[in-house]
Parts: C-alpha cells; structure tokens; sequence
C-alpha cells in the first residue's frame, strides 16, 4: 500500500508540473498578445499574431509573398507583425524610411538584416558596426573607387564577361541563367575584389562553395543545429574569413613591395600600408580596421553586398531585354554608335557616352531594386512619427521597394527614358530612389554596381542573340533573398547584328 501511495504521490509531482508549465505558457502566450496589441494599437497589421512564431513559418515557405502581404496592409506608412516572438514594425513611407536609415547606433537603430544575420555575418561585419569605428573604416574606403580603380576593375569585368558568354554560346540549349549568372558575378567579384590572392582552380572553387553554403543559409529556419542550413553557413563564414584574413596579409606585403594594383584589395592595402605608417610615425595606434582579421571581415561584407545584390540585377537585365525588344534595339543602336568595332569599354565610355544603357540600368534598380528592404533593430523607444514610437527590441523594416515606387510619375512603368540626362528623375526624385540606401550605411560601391551592369548589358547586347522559354512563374516574382524572375530560362546564339565600320 506504501508503495502504491508513492507511486501516486509520482504522478502528482509530474501533473502539477505539467499543469504548472501550461499555466505558464499560456500566460506568456497572453503577455505577449497584451504586448503586441499595446504597441500596435495605431498600426494596420494581421488581426492576431500566432503565439511564440508569430508570421516565421509563413515568412520561410513563401518569403515574398509574405512581404508583399506586409507591404499592403499599409502601403504608404506603418504596419506591423511579429516574428518568432519578436515585434515588427514596417514601414513603407519614404520619408520614415529615410529616418530610419539615418540613424544608426546605440541611440537609434543597428542594422539587423535578417533573422539569421547576425550568425551568419558575424558581429564583427561593417554592416553591424557604427559610430567612429566604423566612420574611420569607411573613409580607409576613399581609394577603392575613384576613377583609377574602378577602370582596373571594368577591364577584369568585361574580360570574365566575354568569356562567360561565350561558353553559353557554345552551351548551345536552353538553361536557368540566374544560376549561370550567379556564377559569373562569383567569378567577377572574387577576381576583382581578391584577384590573385586565390591561387588556385581548387582554392576558388573551395571559396565558391562556402560562400554558397553561406547565402544558402540565409534562406534556412532561424535554428543553429548541426546539418542545418544556418550551422552550415556560420563554417562556411569562418573558412572565408580565414581565407580572405590570409589574403589580406598578402596584400600587404605585396604593396609595400612596390607591386602595381590588381584588384580591389590591393588599393585597399596600399591605404591600410599608409594608415600604419602614419600611425608608426606618430606613435598612435592604428585603427582596428587596420588588421588582418578585421579586413577580411570587411572584405566578406563587400562580397556578399555585391553577390546577390548583383545577380539579382544581371538577372533582370537579361529578362527585360528580352521582355523588351524595343528596349533592346535601342541598347544595340547606342553600342553601335559609340564602339562600332567592338571596342573595349572604358571608364569614360560608360560615364559620358553610353547614356541610355546606364539608364536603363539605372530604371531596373529602380524598378526591381535587389534588396527590398533592410532591417533592423531599435535599440532604444525611438520615435518613427510623431504619433508612433518604436519600441525598444522591435523589428524595423523599411521598405526600399516602397520608396522606389513613390515619387517618381507612373512608378509602375519600365521606363528607361526617365533616367536620361534630359528628365534625370533619378536625381530630381534622389530621395526615393533608395536602391543604394541613404545615411552611415549608404552602399560604398554604387559606382562599381551600376558599371558592372553596364559593362554586362552592353556585352549581352552585342555579343548574343536570345530566347526565351516561357512557363507558368516566368513573370512571377521570386525572393532568394534578393528578388528574381521567377524564372530566367534563355537560349543564346551568337548574335547576327552587323558590324559597322
């Protein structure tokens, strides 16, 4: 009979700690419904937020339809959800989104970019840091993109160009170019950004692999497990920052050599070299961005900023001109006006003559800006109006696909006209063309974006002739996570235009 009462007492003890975790779950899940409906009491929003997940299950399955849904509930100031567990706030007006980008810091917002950001990124990466560190960091940049080094670049952009169209001429079917395209811009970056600090065949597909398994994992469920897509991505991150750290040091010593500069890098060091000096020279310290570690920190941020930003935008170059056949002939036209013979481009080229290509490169930025939006998070109650405050731990999101909508007249045409020196909307509307953001965190290689796009269209344009393979999705639109075609399926033939002399 004891050990019967005993075996009861058991199950009591496991029943009110059962009974006890429930009541406790429950009033959680009833704080956190009080929480959200307080703060969001203003906003236009889901009419319940599910408990604990919040919108992350649907965010995950279908992540642009998800933030399109979002973008309606108000499209032209705030909305809200939540994200496991975590408030969201979004906005989709111009002038908050401004606010937004503006402030960076303790005091205001900090970057987020993603749920799985920060792990996969790394606390350390520029796009996490702020105030005079990250000042002093972005002026060590001042070199990287003047007009010298932005003509070494194009000479190795138009190269690996050439040559990828060319094997895809050869391929001779039809293939998924955003994947044909993502490798090209894998390529361009590494050879502009690193050039000949990966050595070998072997060490660049090596790299090319991490850095995959990286951007894969931004696609992953928010949960750091072993296998998972976000434990995957976090090794991947250590394997190219350590080799991007060695790439680094090489440079160094490369240019205090005297060696001429190759790529992104070595203008990078040849500054870095002069920063030490200075430092040496003065007995002061040298500025953290000074080290090894923390330049190939900063040189992973530059090619993450430039992959799936860029193939994003390759993809949609290739997809308007062949949606756009108008558009096309009037790409062909200028090309052969301005290097009959098929001359190499060149730095003056792309800015003061090929004047409707680099428009329309510029509308598709505008009109199918890559990175939709950039979150981030309030560090502090800050307020966005001055009827709403933010409060403090929320997911900030504002919308650049919302501000490249606004503004401009008809912002729902393709309209490559719009950005021709005559109208310039892309400057009389600057304020809404947020495509390359605004503030601390502008994008520091607007220049290079925009000329590795042009040197690609001016060569699609000229070198190939393509078609196109329509399905069901083609016209849709796919978030990966910048956005894409939902499909981009060409086949290319050498192109039959005559060459003029």
């Amino acid at each position: 009979m004891a050990h019967r009462f005993s075996s009861m007492e058991g199950v009591g003890w496991k029943t009110h700690v059962l009974v006890g975790s429930a009541a406790a779950i429950l009033l959680y899940g009833a704080y956190e419904q009080y929480r959200f409906r307080r703060w969001s009491k203003t906003l236009d929003g889901p009419s319940v937020a599910v408990p604990f997940i919040g919108s992350i299950v649907e965010m995950v399955k279908n992540p642009y339809e998800f933030w399109e849904k979002q973008r309606l509930f108000n499209p032209d100031g705030l909305s809200w959800n939540s994200i496991v567990g975590q408030f969201m706030v979004m906005s989709t007006n111009t002038k908050i989104t401004r606010k937004i980008f503006s402030h960076n810091g303790e005091d205001s917002f900090r970057l987020f970019l993603h749920p799985n950001g920060w792990k996969i990124l790394g606390e350390h990466n520029i796009a996490f840091k702020h105030g005079p560190e990250h000042r002093a960091l972005r002026k060590s940049f001042l070199s990287l993109f003047t007009k010298p080094a932005l003509s070494v670049y194009l000479s190795l952009q138009q190269k690996l160009i050439r040559e990828h169209i060319a094997q895809w001429i050869a391929n001779k079917e039809f293939a998924e170019y955003r994947i044909k395209l993502r490798d090209l811009n894998l390529i361009t970056s590494q050879t502009v950004f690193v050039g000949p600090y990966l050595t070998t065949d072997e060490a660049r597909a090596e790299f090319c692999h991490n850095y995959l398994l990286l951007t894969e994992g931004f696609l992953s469920f928010p949960l750091a497990l072993p296998g998972t897509g976000l434990w995957n991505a976090v090794k991947a991150r250590h394997k190219i920052v350590a080799v991007l750290q060695q790439a680094a040091h090489d440079a160094k010593a490369r240019m205090a050599g005297g060696a001429n500069p190759e790529c992104l890098l070595d203008f990078w060091a040849q500054r870095i070299n002069e920063e030490l000096a200075e430092a040496a020279r003065t007995k002061t310290e040298a500025g953290v961005h000074c080290s090894d570690w923390e330049m190939g920190n900063t040189l992973m941020d530059f090619l993450f900023a430039s992959q799936d930003a860029s193939t994003a935008s390759l993809t949609w170059c290739a997809y308007f001109m062949c949606e756009r056949p108008d558009i096309l002939a009037k790409v062909r036209e200028e090309q052969q006006r301005v290097r009959p013979n098929d001359e190499p481009l060149t730095y003056e080229m792309i800015e003061k003559e090929l004047h409707y290509t680099r428009a329309v490169v510029k509308e598709i930025l505008r009109f199918r800006p890559p990175a939709v939006m950039v979150p981030a998070i309030a560090m502090v109650d800050f307020p966005l109006t001055p009827t709403y405050t933010v409060p403090k731990g929320t997911l900030v999101v504002p919308s650049i696909w919302s501000a490249c909508m606004q503004g401009f007249p008809e912002p729902e045409k393709f309209d490559p006209d719009r950005m021709m020196p005559d109208r310039q909307e892309d400057v009389t509307y600057s304020k809404n063309f947020l495509t390359f953001g605004v503030g601390p965190h502008m994008c520091v290689g607007r220049e290079y974006a925009i000329n590795h796009l042009v040197a690609f269209l001016s060569l699609f344009a000229t070198q190939c002739d393509a078609a196109r393979q329509i399905s069901a999705t083609s016209h849709e639109i796919k978030y990966l996570p910048t956005i894409y075609p939902g499909d981009c399926i060409l086949y290319l033939n050498a192109s039959q235009q005559p060459a003029t002399n």
